[in-house]
């Protein structure tokens, strides 16, 4: 009886957090006038403003209400894993394979099955048992200073290790979780071996040691410190935005898309997976669906310059503006399986 008791009593507790944290009201109407029937709680680890667009839309069209928590990925994997039976979350939602991987091994996904979701999204951006879904992208390019010149016989990650760029790279810290998803891929396509004389390669190519975020490294490379980098895609269409700060940035640097000839470009995702003591089941599947509609996926999308994970749906003008693109279609699992090794591959080869 007082395990009922407190189990009820965390829950009521949980579940008032959520209502705090909506994006929508917690009375019976939303501020619309749409009759709430439902609600459905999100933990994520996304924070953009389009986002809760987003939200209101899927409200205004199903009268279920959106309750979320926002926090670090890996914090909220955490408090899932306290939380454990009495938590009234639904959905995580997060960033990067390798964090819905660490959430796969947790324990905390629920395997979900729909056939609309199979239907909209590509099977490599699936995972095969249906833990979770992915629902925008984003690729790893390598950039290059245009006033130094285009470099010759850079078509591939693996060109990056070519003498030839001794002391041309600026690139960020390998505890990055983009860097280890980046690597794992390389680990799952061309085996550990390869993957380790890749690393030590480009550390030998460094112009400097590890350091800043994306943005950081692209305006380094943009401004003659060093003449290249491996960047994410949707830092260098913030350059392009009509209100952006510095757009000369991206006019100094070119853009290549790596291993077009083989593998295809890496990318990475945003997505969602059903928990697995979700008390609102049905309406978290109805929520992923909706997030692949076109709308949904114009915002999901747009709102941080991301590709749509639905192909048939245009991406952003910023992001379309990078060029045209063959991406791996390796499935994000396999990337978050090796995230262990590429760390352990990263610490050998020194880069730091």
């Amino acid at each position: 009886m007082a395990k009922r008791f407190w189990g009820g009593a965390l829950t009521a507790i949980l579940a008032g957090a959520l209502a705090a944290c909506s994006g929508t009201s917690g009375d019976s109407e939303a501020s619309d006038g749409v009759e709430i029937t439902g609600e459905v709680n999100l933990y994520s680890s996304r924070h953009y403003d389009t986002d809760l667009a987003l939200y209101d839309d899927f409200t205004r069209e199903t009268g279920i209400r959106v309750n979320r928590i926002e926090a670090g990925a890996d914090a909220l994997i955490e408090r899932i894993v306290s939380e454990g039976e009495f938590s009234p979350a639904d959905l995580l939602v997060t960033v990067d394979a390798g964090r819905l991987w660490r959430a796969e091994e947790a324990g905390i996904l629920s395997a979900a099955q729909s056939d609309v979701l199979t239907e909209r999204l590509p099977e490599y951006l699936r995972h095969p048992d249906g833990l979770w879904f992915g629902l925008s992208t984003r690729a790893r390019v390598i950039i290059y200073n245009k006033a130094a010149g285009e470099p010759q016989d850079l078509a591939s990650y693996e060109d990056l290790t070519d003498a030839a760029y001794k002391g041309a790279i600026c690139v960020r810290s390998s505890s990055n979780i983009y860097n280890i998803s980046l690597l794992s891929s390389m680990i799952a396509n061309n085996g550990a071996e390869a993957a380790k004389d890749w690393a030590s390669g480009v550390v030998a190519n460094f112009a400097r040691p590890p350091q800043g975020n994306d943005s950081a490294n692209i305006e380094a490379v943009a401004s003659g410190e060093c003449r290249i980098s491996i960047v994410n895609s949707y830092y260098l269409a913030r350059y392009a935005a009509e209100d952006a700060e510095n757009p000369e940035v991206l006019e100094a640097i070119g853009v290549i898309f790596p291993n077009q000839e083989t593998t295809g470009t890496h990318i990475n995702i945003s997505g969602a997976g059903v928990l697995q003591h979700a008390p609102n089941r049905e309406n978290a599947i109805r929520f992923l669906e909706y997030l692949t509609e076109e709308s949904a996926q114009q915002y999901f999308a747009n709102g941080n310059n991301e590709y749509p994970a639905v192909l048939s749906v245009a991406a952003s003008s910023a992001v379309e503006g990078l060029g045209e693109f063959k991406p791996d279609t390796l499935n994000a699992a396999e990337i978050g399986k090796g995230q262990a090794q590429a760390v352990r591959i990263y610490d050998q080869a020194g880069w730091n």
